[in-house]
């Protein structure tokens, strides 16, 4: 039984995640079979980029803060998964051994109008590296089941 339903959703709630350290052999393995850039794969290569070593994709980036939101918060609660995200900012590169953490701010909630079994909760997302340093931001809409009793 979920533990947190729609109701349990407040503007300004805050929680934390964390912390997942990031690892080469991972960064090399998305790479191959996502995003199969050289600055991403060999490190050789990546020296010679603008990144000046091996670097995480930003889709794995954006995947291992997915993996933090299951983990810490909707893997918990009644979610129906997400009908988008409205903006996706990478601002500094994600290294191996970097080790981040997530806050994730509540910012709206509204109650479906044509779906009363159901609400739709907006989310800001801000991955930080273990300098403090913001990795990558995003702005995410969710939904989640009404408890039984208040559809």
């Amino acid at each position: 039984m979920p533990r947190r339903y729609f109701e349990d959703l407040q503007v300004g709630q805050v929680w934390e995640h964390g912390p997942r350290t990031v690892s080469r052999d991972e960064v090399v393995a998305f790479a191959r079979e996502f995003d199969p850039q050289p600055f991403h794969l060999d490190e050789e290569a990546a020296l010679r980029s603008p990144y000046r070593g091996l670097i995480a994709s930003g889709w794995h980036t954006a995947a291992l803060c997915q993996r933090m939101v299951i983990d810490g918060l909707e893997g918990e609660s009644a979610s129906l998964g997400s009908p988008g995200v409205d903006e996706l900012r990478w601002l500094r590169p994600v290294r191996p051994g970097d080790t981040l953490w997530l806050r994730v701010e509540c910012v709206e909630t509204r109650p479906s109008h044509s779906k009363p079994d159901r609400g739709l909760a907006r989310f800001r997302y801000d991955l930080r590296n273990q300098a403090g340093e913001t990795v990558m931001t995003m702005t995410g809409l969710a939904l989640f089941a009404r408890r039984p009793e208040a559809s």
